[in-house]
């Protein structure tokens, strides 16, 4: 009991002396940035497309020159008022070269389904809809706006001029009309699940895809199913009909009036999917299998069978259970294989394909996975405690090793298919968020992931950039994340950290596959009973098949601290405190990232001796050498950040007030040591401001143990480091 009290003393004690440390004001400004000594432009390679399209070659992405490809992107959309998903020219000109000199070589545009105008959100009414391609002038969806057209081929172009390609998602949140003869379109808002069965609803997707991807941008003079900088196009967003089916989503009860407690169909929706599962049924079971399946749902002969609904799933017998199972999967992979199918053959699409994402890793993903494993690329979208489905928020993710998001997004990764990680954030407002790019970085270069897309990059409409962050995902203000994203860059494209030297492999039965869909949500991310979460830290980890020979039984018996079998990655929770730490020590770039203020843990070239509780402290050779022999180094030293006037509400989970420009920094002061660093005869100090400008500079000192530099007599999160041979 003493112990424990004192922990929890201990916690106390460092979040408020976390809380207590003064912020102080630091704008991020795009517009007053020019080409700079810290840029990561040079590990992009201009123009995007130059050697051709984007491939698949022994389970990864590569270039058609035969090159490795990785994606380092931005998602982009629009969510706070004055942003704008397709900025105007001069805004798209400004936003392209930013997100090149950040190290950003992809970006992945969400929303342009949506209608043309900023639209207040009926739950967050202080923010507005991005504005997309769909001309909202019209009593249905079937047009795209001209002009909104030709901001987005202006966009593309940028981009693709600054090495930067593109990733289409078609189908994420459109709303239909009364023109579009979509039945029950004023109840089914961006109709998730009825994608894959409504037949009109299939009909506008395959219109829209034809009008998107067959028109042709002026500026590049290539129509997009036949533009090598589209590397992927996307079918669906985070949309699966087994996911309706495991939460609860086939009710039936979306009618006018009723309570919408989550999402469901529509009577008519739920009629039509119980007449196709019926079809399926006369065409893939017996006569026998069919009256059985009538007489335990208690249904007389003639009578359709009923699809089961989650409460009845315990006590359905296996045969119901895994049929039902059969169905949606083939549901899912028929709808998503034809519309493959009409992108390649029919629209000439030449980019990659991916059918729909692992989004929901607190239900299984090995059913989902039978599907999106058909696809070029499998892709994952996770988040760590995002604000609408996490109760007790704020919590650092260095603490919880075997439940973060770099645990949680190996699950899918599968042996022989790239695998990419197209939406992940740490959600503002968080004392802990700086822990975020680089953990994924480095963890996901470890795992030799192929594609990290942050959510989300929010440009602003002309003349109403503010130094504020307007969201919970919206970086393009975070003084923190904008900070770090060329450090992920140099750490994931450039492959800073080694890839993992063993790789554990997993399979599964069919059983075990279907019967995870009623498994206890004790088994969650990986839903494999047994499976020591600490592997994914340790080891590569992928799924080698499905519906095969299950694995035997994988044990572990992880240290303390977690240790990457490459050595370059350590995660380190204190016994006492119950507060982590990682350490990042590879040749080009190191780092310490958590609660680092006692200055125990150091790594092979940098130490660090400061006030803050919790800290993120990056340091990247620029030239490509190794730090101890580079000339130029970044280095970055980030920890909270909130809006001026912000208020925490009484649990610090979220924001009672969400504050105002200018965006505060808590600034890190003290000291670190490079160590290592060879034949220096002085280290020089530069900080810069939120346009990478110099504000003041310092000089190391040399010691027994290396260089000592002095941080934080001014507030800032960059600083460049002159090495002087």
């Amino acid at each position: 009991m003493r112990t424990l009290a004192l922990t929890l003393s201990l916690l106390t004690a460092a979040a408020c002396c976390a809380q207590d440390i003064p912020l102080t004001p630091f704008i991020v400004d795009h517009h007053a940035r020019q080409d700079s000594p810290i840029d990561a432009r040079f590990l992009l390679d201009a123009p995007a497309g130059k050697h051709g399209f984007i491939t698949v070659r022994d389970g990864h992405l590569f270039t058609s020159d035969g090159q490795r490809f990785r994606i380092w992107g931005v998602n982009l959309s629009g969510w706070t008022k004055g942003s704008a998903l397709l900025p105007p020219h001069k805004d798209a000109e400004v936003m392209a070269n930013e997100l090149a000199r950040n190290g950003v070589n992809c970006v992945r545009f969400q929303f342009l389904d949506l209608p043309d105008v900023q639209q207040p959100r009926v739950d967050v009414p202080t923010t507005y809809t991005p504005a997309g391609l769909i001309d909202a002038k019209r009593n249905d969806t079937r047009s795209l706006d001209p002009e909104q057209l030709d901001r987005m081929d202006y966009l593309i172009a940028q981009l693709k001029q600054n090495g930067i390609y593109v990733d289409f998602n078609l189908n994420v949140g459109r709303v239909y009309k009364k023109g579009d003869g979509v039945e029950d379109y004023e109840l089914i808002g961006n109709g998730k699940a009825l994608t894959y069965f409504d037949p009109k609803i299939i009909e506008l997707q395959r219109e829209y895809a034809k009008q998107l991807l067959t028109h042709r941008n002026p500026y590049t003079n290539t129509d997009y199913a036949h533009e090598p900088a589209i590397a992927i196009v996307e079918i669906l967003n985070e949309n699966s009909v087994l996911e309706f089916w495991q939460r609860n989503w086939f009710r039936g009860k979306l009618i006018p009036g009723a309570p919408h407690y989550q999402l469901d169909l529509t009577p008519y929706h739920l009629k039509l999917l119980t007449s196709l599962y019926n079809q399926w049924l006369g065409k893939n079971r017996t006569a026998l299998q069919i009256a059985a399946l009538r007489k335990e749902a208690k249904v007389s002969p003639g009578n359709p069978v009923p699809v089961l609904q989650r409460q009845d799933f315990d006590n359905a017998s296996q045969a119901r259970f895994y049929t039902e199972a059969a169905f949606y999967t083939q549901l899912e992979t028929g709808f998503l294989s034809e519309m493959r199918d009409y992108l390649k053959q029919d629209l000439g699409v030449k980019s990659l394909i991916i059918g729909s994402n692992d989004h929901t890793y607190f239900i299984p993903n090995q059913p989902l996975l039978r599907t999106l494993s058909k696809f070029d690329i499998v892709d994952q979208h996770v988040y760590w405690q995002h604000p609408a489905i996490s109760g007790k928020r704020n919590t650092p993710m260095v603490n919880d090793p075997l439940h973060s998001i770099e645990v949680k997004l190996t699950r899918s990764n599968m042996l022989g298919k790239p695998f990419t990680n197209s939406e992940v954030n740490e959600p503002f407002p968080s004392d802990y968020g700086a822990e975020m790019i680089p953990l994924l970085a480095a963890y996901g270069a470890f795992q030799d992931w192929d594609g990290i897309i942050i959510y989300t990059f929010e440009a602003k409409l002309d003349g109403q950039w503010e130094p504020v962050i307007g969201d919970h995902f919206d970086i393009s203000e975070d003084p923190v994340k904008m900070a770090q994203l060329p450090v992920g860059a140099m750490l994931f494209l450039r492959h800073d950290v080694d890839s993992a030297r063993r790789t554990v492999e997993r399979t599964y039965s069919a059983q075990q596959i279907n019967e995870t869909m009623r498994m206890s949500s004790d088994e969650l991310p990986y839903w494999t009973p047994g499976f020591p979460l600490s592997i994914p830290l340790e080891h590569r980890s992928r799924i080698r098949c499905l519906d095969c020979e299950p694995t035997a039984k994988i044990t572990d018996s992880p240290g303390n601290p977690i240790v990457s079998d490459t050595g370059q990655l350590k995660w380190f929770v204190s016994e006492t405190t119950k507060q982590g730490e990682v350490t990042i020590d590879t040749p080009r770039s190191t780092a310490l990232v958590g609660f680092v203020k006692d200055g125990d843990v150091g790594t092979s070239h940098l130490a660090a001796d400061v006030s803050n509780q919790f800290c993120a402290l990056t340091l990247s050779s620029l030239d490509g050498k190794p730090i101890s022999t580079s000339s130029s180094l970044l280095l970055t030293t980030t920890g909270r950040v909130e809006n001026t006037g912000q208020v925490w509400n009484e649990r610090r989970t979220n924001s009672n007030v969400w504050g105002v420009a200018p965006t505060r920094i808590e600034t890190i002061k003290g000291w670190l040591l490079l160590k290592q660093i060879e034949g220096a005869v002085g280290v020089d100090v530069t900080a810069l401001d939120g346009a990478t400008r110099p504000i003041a500079t310092a000089h190391g000192r040399l010691l027994e143990t290396g260089w000592e530099i002095p941080i934080g007599d001014v507030a800032t999160t960059t600083y460049l480091i002159h090495v002087i041979r």
